[in-house]
């Protein structure tokens, strides 16, 4: 593994060139100042190490200018909040406070060998999952960076969108790259529960704890140890449920209801919403504190009217799926139903176009589709 050192400190670089000398599997070239990386850095660099406050070019900006070419650990004598989260939303792998115990570093350098050892790997057996995704336009692109980058780290998510974009497709896309993919991925949602049944499934119950609780069940979030819960509309949580919520996040434990025993997890928990987060805490009904938690990387989801490269290509291989699942001939679209489809404005996005295709195939008389068999002008 070839590893760039960027720290002015003389003596800090020296010390991390001779610890890190021990270790055979390390190649390590050390530059002085974020300028002189960045005349150097190439193709063949795996990682690289550096220091925030610096002359010239502090770490953040030489971060930027990197422009995701490489994975990143960041150490600094003067961290604040502000700059973790900053370092955070770039895609910075491990935030390192100085003084710092070598172990602590070469342990952060393994975690990202092990990583790119896996991602190596799925390259070269094509078990990369983007065949989620249908399409290629730049806004799927733009999210699908932001997804890649934060699926590499433990950083709980926060998936924003319109009803319909396909927020657990990418939660799950998120869950099948990280290094929990053999672990477990749950989804629950919100608001497809009863308030008085929320906290239930989420921390599960012991027997005995309200009157049908007739038998122990575990919650979602034991069902999802060591894996990833997916939490969708989290805006409808209820209020007295998100309190529990933030302690199980912060204490990284949940105790089931009617118990007194404390059960440890270790999750990493993706939500998602298409409420107005900002104004629901502003109406006191959504908490800031577990805003905050659950907000270390938001990830936009674009409506698909932003993404019309996508729309023709979900489109066939929606009309393919089901006219193989009603055991119909192939089916097409005309060239009319095609421009019909690329002028409607999908409110319902994704989930819209799923729907108007499968009715299409259904009612269609012909083998290729006609834009009145769409019935998208009573949708206008």
């Amino acid at each position: 593994m070839k590893i760039a050192i960027v720290e002015d400190d003389i003596n800090m670089r020296k010390s991390l060139e001779i610890a890190m000398g021990d270790y055979k599997e390390f190649e390590v070239v050390t530059f002085k100042n974020a300028i002189d990386a960045l005349k150097k850095l190439d193709d063949s660099y795996d990682l690289v190490i550096t220091d925030i406050n610096m002359p010239k070019m502090d770490g953040i900006e030489f971060v930027k200018e990197l422009n995701g070419r490489f994975e990143v650990i960041i150490m600094t004598g003067n961290a604040t909040l502000t700059r973790a989260i900053e370092s955070i939303q770039l895609g910075v792998k491990d935030f390192l406070l100085k003084p710092f115990d070598i172990d602590a570093l070469i342990e952060a350098i393994q975690r990202e060998a092990k990583v790119q050892k896996i991602q190596k790997s799925a390259k070269k057996t094509n078990s990369k999952k983007t065949d989620d995704f249908l399409g290629s336009s730049e806004a799927l692109k733009k999210a699908l960076t932001i997804a890649d980058k934060a699926s590499k780290t433990d950083a709980s998510i926060l998936l924003l969108g319109e009803s319909g974009v396909g927020k657990e497709l990418f939660a799950s896309y998120i869950h099948k790259n990280s290094l929990r993919a053999k672990k477990p991925f749950v989804a629950i949602n919100m608001a497809a529960l009863p308030d008085n049944l929320i906290e239930s499934e989420l921390f599960g119950f012991e027997k005995g704890a309200f009157t049908d609780a007739t038998e122990a069940k575990a919650g979602q979030f034991e069902l999802a140890n060591g894996g990833t819960l997916f939490l969708d509309e989290i805006g409808e949580m209820p209020y007295g449920v998100q309190a529990k919520l933030l302690r199980a996040l912060q204490e990284k434990e949940i105790r089931r209801l009617g118990s007194s025993k404390s059960i440890k997890i270790d999750i990493r928990v993706v939500s998602a919403t298409n409420a107005n987060l900002h104004e629901k805490i502003k109406n006191g009904e959504f908490r800031e504190d577990l805003y905050y938690r659950l907000n270390t990387i938001p990830l936009e989801i674009p409506p698909l009217r932003e993404r019309q490269d996508e729309i023709l290509v979900i489109a066939d291989a929606v009309c393919k799926e089901n006219c193989k699942k009603y055991g119909f001939e192939e089916k097409s679209f005309s060239k009319e139903a095609q421009s019909e489809l690329l002028d409607y404005n999908w409110p319902g996005n994704i989930r819209e176009l799923i729907s108007v295709v499968e009715r299409a195939v259904i009612l269609s008389e012909d083998q290729e589709i006609q834009k009145d068999e769409l019935f998208l002008d009573s949708r206008k």
